[in-house]
């Protein structure tokens, strides 16, 4: 089967290093779903107006290769040094590059649609989008295998006023980003300064106690 993009994503995250590593997870970060000519201007979006979630399948374009025909990998939540099955995980080097994600839809154009809470690079190759249905989608109840043992982290965030301003309503997505703690799990060093690239500008920050210290 040959696949081709109907779309490609635009986002203030260029870089693997930031994306959250799930949707939702900075519901304030904004992208955009930007269709491929062929279907703009068409009907191709008519009815999506009335959801307010929506499913893009799309391209973990960033990565060097898929997961070359092994099986297990290491979730960087697990600390990176367990192994778990590879369709027991999201991680991204898989035996078809395919990512999953639900993301808010905030408005709707003739050449795509405006979302929120997207954990995709700038970029990404969108193969497809289905609406998001909480009758068939959502189901509280259901276990979350050894994810309902982690516990997330919520760093505070000091973040510049003059930054801040400049950013203005991409401010709070950067914020949600730099929040769920963006470094690797296994790395914990108070000095070390991390650089991130958000909407053309390098944000450099480390993470001292409990909070982001942005530079």
């Amino acid at each position: 089967m040959n696949i081709e993009p109907v779309a490609y994503f635009r986002s203030p995250l260029p870089e693997k290093f930031g994306i959250p590593r799930q949707s939702g997870v900075a519901a304030s970060l904004r992208g955009k779903v930007v269709l491929e000519p062929a279907f703009r201007g068409t009907e191709a979006l008519r009815g999506l107006e009335g959801f307010d979630y929506a499913w893009p399948i799309w391209g973990f374009s960033l990565n060097a290769s898929a997961a070359e025909g092994k099986t297990t990998v290491r979730p960087p939540r697990l600390g990176g040094n367990i192994r778990v099955g590879v369709f027991a995980s999201r991680s991204p080097f898989r035996p078809n590059p395919l990512g999953l994600s639900c993301v808010r839809i905030e408005g709707i154009s003739a050449d795509g649609i405006s979302v929120s809470g997207a954990d995709l690079a700038d970029g990404t190759p969108i193969y497809d989008i289905k609406p998001y249905l909480p009758y068939a989608d959502a189901h509280a109840d259901a276990r979350a295998g050894y994810t309902d043992h982690i516990v997330f982290p919520s760093l505070e965030v000091e973040l510049p006023a003059q930054l801040a301003e400049a950013l203005g309503e991409d401010a709070q997505g950067l914020r949600e980003l730099l929040a769920a703690d963006p470094r690797p799990a296994y790395q914990d060093d108070p000095e070390r300064v991390y650089a991130l690239s958000f909407k053309g500008r390098t944000i450099r920050f480390l993470v001292k106690d409990d909070t982001v210290i942005v530079l």
